[in-house]
């Protein structure tokens, strides 16, 4: 049986001002996105686009408005909307915490589809871009997570080797450590799949779904090794709010696919359709 190492989340203090591991871990993610979104430009049917370096900044610019508007709100709206409804001072106390991973989500579509209109661009072409190189941001968080000992798993059996006990949940139950369970699947799988699957030219909107769907299977089955926050617990068909909240996503992602896929059909098939 591990225990959490217990890791100071203060990475850097010089005087009043600290810097955060889990601040860190959103710049390494921003940084690998800009990385991996300039190998994206050196595909040929990319760069035929017209896409250019500077696109890829702004892209950054507006993908990191969408994490932060859209991770706090999915927060209030999803989790906690009571609460925040009696006390609205609070949503903005980000500090405190409180992001969600749909909600950033949301976010960001949004925000691409206003970076879109603006640069008039089809929507989904801009988020065939970026989606390959989203999960390694995810697990860069993930990671962020894990030192500050939070969103710990379901308690393990004693005899599995890596069970942890974190401190921080004040039970002494060894548990999953599910952040990294994440950190795997929704992190590093995922983005070895989407790699791969851009590797060579897709119908406008089929690397988009396939993230959805693949990011919304996955943490589905993440979930059954996460603790439930306590507030919520378990939910219908003993379901996690985390799961219901990936249903749609996985839905939305095929109907993408496929719509795109028979787009392209059609398009090949009578290229006066496009």
């Amino acid at each position: 049986m591990l225990v959490h190492p217990q890791f100071n989340p203060v990475a850097l203090a010089l005087g009043p001002i600290q810097i955060h591991w889990y601040g860190l871990t959103y710049l390494v993610a921003f940084g690998l996105f800009v990385w991996l979104a300039r190998l994206r430009l050196r595909q040929p049917w990319v760069a035929a686009q017209g896409w250019q370096k500077v696109d890829i900044d702004d892209l950054l610019f507006w993908g990191v408005l969408g994490v932060v508007l859209g991770g706090r709100i999915g927060y209030v709206l999803f989790y906690k909307l009571d609460f925040y409804l009696a006390n609205p001072a609070e949503v903005l106390s980000v500090w405190k915490g409180g992001m969600a991973f749909h909600g950033g989500m949301l976010g960001v579509i949004v925000a691409m589809a206003l970076y879109a209109r603006r640069r008039q661009r089809p929507w989904l072409a801009v988020t065939d871009l970026i989606a390959p190189c989203v999960p390694v941001g995810l697990a860069s968080g993930r990671i962020g997570n894990f030192i500050n000992g939070e969103l710990w798993g379901r308690p393990a059996d004693l005899s599995l080797p890596w069970a942890m006990v974190f401190p921080q949940a004040a039970d002494g139950i060894p548990r999953h450590p599910s952040q990294l369970y994440q950190f795997g699947l929704e992190g590093l799988l995922l983005f070895a799949g989407l790699w791969w699957y851009a590797r060579r030219p897709r119908a406008t909107g089929q690397i988009s779904g396939l993230f959805l769907v693949g990011y919304g299977l996955l943490r589905f089955c993440a979930e059954y090794f996460r603790e439930p926050d306590a507030f919520l617990g378990l939910q219908a068909l003993g379901l996690s709010r985390g799961q219901w909240l990936c249903l749609p996503m996985v839905l939305a992602g095929i109907a993408i696919w496929v719509w795109a896929w028979a787009w392209a059909r059609r398009v090949k098939a009578s290229p006066s359709a496009g």
